[in-house]
């Protein structure tokens, strides 16, 4: 075994706590995207709101907005997540909600002026119904065919796991359950990698997207992508992205 394929297989025994990809730093770069999420929550986000952020992973984006933590609350169904925190943001009096089947069972119907969701569990009906009426839900997920090209790369027979994560869909689905669509819009923003490790690491963190991953069996796609990295110096994937932001509608009777 060369020293590369030894790097490779280490990338794969690397963990993950909350989302944090900071072990990619300076080895990917993301395109930007022709919106700003954290200044949509932060145009929508009042002092005095009850919030709650959805799949909040280990709170690290939820925590540079700087709420109250008593009128905050987070869900997360993993649990090395719930664990982390439970020793994390619970702690500074943060609620939180434990959701392994990504329902939002345990969370109090008409209770919050604001829900948030990055990249989290879109069960919708069930947002409508933690929301109070004219409350706001603010949302970046990732599309369907996210990282499409580089998943069948690895897999020719690979599938989406969410198929049906797309724009038009869910839109369709706020609209049923209650919700005025205020903004809507989705774009592809290109992912590149400086290096193989890099995307061993990713492909092994994400398995929804590269489900099977496993170095031995894949060490001839990955010295395809070393030899196609060695042309430009990158690999290039694209990111399907979508945004929504809704307001509930107040009941007619």
């Amino acid at each position: 075994m060369t020293a590369l394929e030894r790097s490779w297989f280490e990338e794969a025994q690397q963990s993950m706590h909350g989302w944090d990809f900071s072990h990619l730093a300076g080895r990917w770069q993301t395109a930007d995207l022709p919106w700003d999420y954290a200044a949509l929550v932060r145009e929508h986000l009042s002092a005095d709101d009850r919030w709650l952020d959805i799949d909040t992973g280990g709170g690290e984006l939820m925590g540079r907005f700087n709420h109250q933590p008593a009128l905050t609350a987070v869900t997360d169904g993993w649990q090395p997540n719930i664990e982390l925190l439970k020793q994390t943001v619970v702690k500074k009096g943060i609620t939180l909600y434990p959701d392994a089947a990504e329902q939002l069972t345990a969370v109090p119907n008409s209770t919050f002026d604001i829900v948030t969701n990055s990249h989290g569990a879109m069960p919708v009906k069930r947002i409508a119904e933690v929301l109070k009426p004219g409350g706001r839900f603010v949302t970046q997920q990732v599309g369907a065919t996210n990282n499409y090209a580089l998943s069948r790369f690895f897999d020719e027979h690979y599938e989406p796991a969410y198929p049906d994560n797309q724009l038009l869909t869910v839109m369709a689905q706020m609209q049923a359950a209650g919700f005025e669509i205020l903004r809507a819009e989705q774009a592809y923003a290109a992912l590149s990698f400086t290096d193989v490790g890099a995307i061993v690491y990713y492909a092994t963190v994400i398995p929804w997207e590269f489900p099977h991953f496993d170095v031995a069996r894949m060490l001839p796609k990955l010295h395809q992508l070393q030899s196609l990295l060695a042309i430009n110096g990158r690999v290039t994937t694209f990111e399907d992205r979508f945004m929504i932001i809704a307001r509930k509608l107040a009941r007619r009777d």
